[in-house]
């Protein structure tokens, strides 16, 4: 198979790094996880939302588009956690929605995104990862960050509506869902098994839409 870039989205505690971590051990591809670059304005960004949404999220927009832009020039075959088109769609949009992020700001950001993302080349395959909020709220309590326990079911139904209508519109790339309720590809190998085919099907064109 010749290089493959595979990016793998989702709400919090859908399952991604984990996913990714398993499939490029399975594999042998090159994980890419999220950049952890310092925020320089997320301390004020917390203290007064409405005042640094904006600046706080350029930053990200940037960090994400060059690690986007860097892990293309890889020779390997690569599987990312989370896509830069979910900052701007998922979680930007997001504060715009809520009144953290004036209208003028939020236009001003968004054009940005979409000019410096016609640049990027489009991941081979997103792959999809929808999750209830239930099952999200049950696997950010079990790995225990101390920074996500206070997030409200709200919140995580905010942007679940926000990633369906999100993945229902996006044509840059084929997209693969997969229904994660259900599924526990820690645990059984034969649910990582079936993702994996699925996986490939989609990487040669074949109509494999939902698992």
């Amino acid at each position: 198979m010749t290089k493959q870039f595979i990016t793998i989205a989702g709400n919090i505690g859908a399952g991604k790094s984990t996913l990714v971590s398993l499939l490029t051990e399975r594999n042998g591809w090159e994980p890419v996880f999220e950049a952890v670059s310092e925020n320089p304005y997320l301390a004020d960004f917390y203290q007064d939302m409405p005042r640094w949404s904006f600046q706080s999220q350029v930053f990200f927009l940037s960090r994400r588009l060059r690690q986007h832009h860097d892990l293309l020039q890889q020779s390997n075959s690569i599987i990312q956690d989370r896509s830069v088109y979910e900052d701007a769609e998922i979680f930007a949009r997001n504060l715009y929605r809520q009144g953290h992020m004036s209208a003028r700001d939020w236009h001003c950001y968004y054009e940005l995104y979409q000019t410096m993302a016609t640049l990027l080349r489009p991941p081979h395959l997103v792959i999809y990862l929808r999750t209830a909020v239930p099952t999200l709220r049950q696997r950010i309590i079990q790995r225990g960050r101390d920074y996500e326990q206070n997030i409200s079911d709200d919140y995580l139904h905010q942007l679940n509506e926000l990633y369906e209508a999100w993945i229902d519109g996006f044509t840059l790339s084929p997209v693969l869902t997969i229904e994660t309720d259900n599924l526990d590809y820690v645990q059984y190998a034969d649910h990582l098994d079936q993702i994996w085919q699925k996986i490939l099907h989609r990487l040669q064109g074949r109509d494999v839409l939902t698992l």
